[in-house]
């Protein structure tokens, strides 16, 4: 919200649970509970490391890059839109933070090449409000949303 108000976006029910396990940290492995996920994880050489794995920011990107989309997609479908061929990407950068830590910034593009840049800008503001990684990264995070 823009007049600074806080808004509750917690779930009131939970409907489903993902569980991973990382190994190593940033050296090692990931997997999920279920099995579908067992990756080598491995620090960019940008971070120093040898580059021969996933690691944290790509695995953020793909989770928010899909989740915005299906909150697109969900969104368009609700006032009536098909929004076939449309895409979402996400970029994610980490860096040191002033606490003398790290912190994590998202850039979004999203590309709408069925519909008008004036419904597209409200469709990307309506999804960014039912998106659960935009709802989770509010007011943390800084998210640029980017409309191509």
């Amino acid at each position: 919200m823009t007049d600074g108000t806080a808004v509750d976006t917690r779930p009131t029910k939970i409907m489903y649970v993902a569980e991973a396990t990382a190994h190593g940290g940033r050296e090692g492995y990931v997997t999920s509970q279920d099995g579908r996920l067992d990756l080598r994880v491995a620090m960019p050489p940008q971070l120093g490391g040898d580059g021969n794995g996933t690691n944290p920011e790509q695995l953020f990107a793909a989770g928010y890059s899909s989740c915005f989309h299906n909150a697109l997609i969900l969104v368009g479908n609700r006032e009536g839109y098909d929004l076939t061929g449309s895409t979402v990407s996400a970029k994610v950068g980490i860096g040191p933070n002033k606490q003398r830590g790290y912190g994590l910034a998202v850039a979004l593009s999203v590309s709408l090449p069925v519909v008008d840049h004036g419904l597209a800008t409200k469709l990307v503001d309506a999804a960014h409000e039912v998106c659960p990684y935009s709802n989770a990264t509010r007011g943390n995070i800084e998210v640029t949303i980017l409309l191509g």
